[in-house]
């Protein structure tokens, strides 16, 4: 899942990305509230974190932007504030959870997973292509009934081609959902990432579901015939 972090003290941001990192998630950074307008004015995203003490605009004015602008990407704001009325505003402004400081970052990706599982739509928990599953909530993968492990990376690409069922997608929209901007050469680590995974989905099983499509990229699909 692709995530941006609105957090102006780099500390905690360094903290909050390497942790979401290591978990698998794809991260971008912004330090002030424009940055952070500015950053989803060209990238989808499935969760923001969001501070509320923001240099330039606040982020409570960013949450209230975002949501005129019809973004719906769940937003947890953080804060060291704990006032019941700071909480309310936040809530008002259109977040849709809220964190204070300090907080355990075990806490943090409770709230996230929990924060994704009210989107059902486009985050339905449990995923199904032919005879391979992935649950999002526990992160098991299995295909025909044997299970699969998956490391960090692998789990992202896999979960984002099984989001979109038969849809060619090109290297550069991978590099985007699945790495951040600040990615050298993803091109061959996609190559290399759909190589690992197609050793563990497709080579035990009579049936391949990764597909190749020429010069454009990758889908995964239970035709053979697309």
């Amino acid at each position: 899942m692709r995530v941006l972090v609105v957090e102006d003290e780099q500390r905690i941001a360094s903290f909050i990305r390497k942790g979401l990192t290591e978990q698998g998630y794809a991260v971008d950074t912004a330090s002030d509230g424009d940055e952070a307008l500015a950053w989803t004015d060209v990238t989808e995203y499935d969760l923001i974190i969001l501070d509320v003490m923001l240099p330039k605009v606040s982020g409570l004015e960013v949450c209230t932007t975002l949501r005129t602008r019809g973004i719906r990407a769940p937003v947890l704001m953080l804060t060291a504030r704990d006032a019941i009325d700071d909480r309310v505003r936040g809530l008002d402004s259109g977040a849709d959870d809220y964190l204070v400081k300090p907080f355990a970052f075990a806490e943090l990706l409770a709230r996230l997973r929990a924060l994704s599982r009210r989107e059902p739509l486009t985050h339905d928990p449990i995923l199904h292509i032919a005879d391979l599953s992935l649950n999002t909530t526990t992160r098991e993968i299995s295909r025909s009934g044997t299970p699969i492990v998956l490391a960090n990376k692998e789990f992202a690409l896999l979960e984002y081609l099984m989001r979109h069922p038969n849809q060619v997608l090109t290297r550069t929209m991978i590099a985007e959902h699945v790495w951040n901007y600040e990615f050298d050469n993803v091109t061959n680590v996609i190559d290399v990432h759909i190589r690992y995974l197609r050793k563990k989905i497709d080579d035990p099983f009579p049936t391949n579901l990764i597909q190749t499509v020429r010069g454009v990229g990758y889908r995964i699909s239970a035709s053979s015939t697309m």
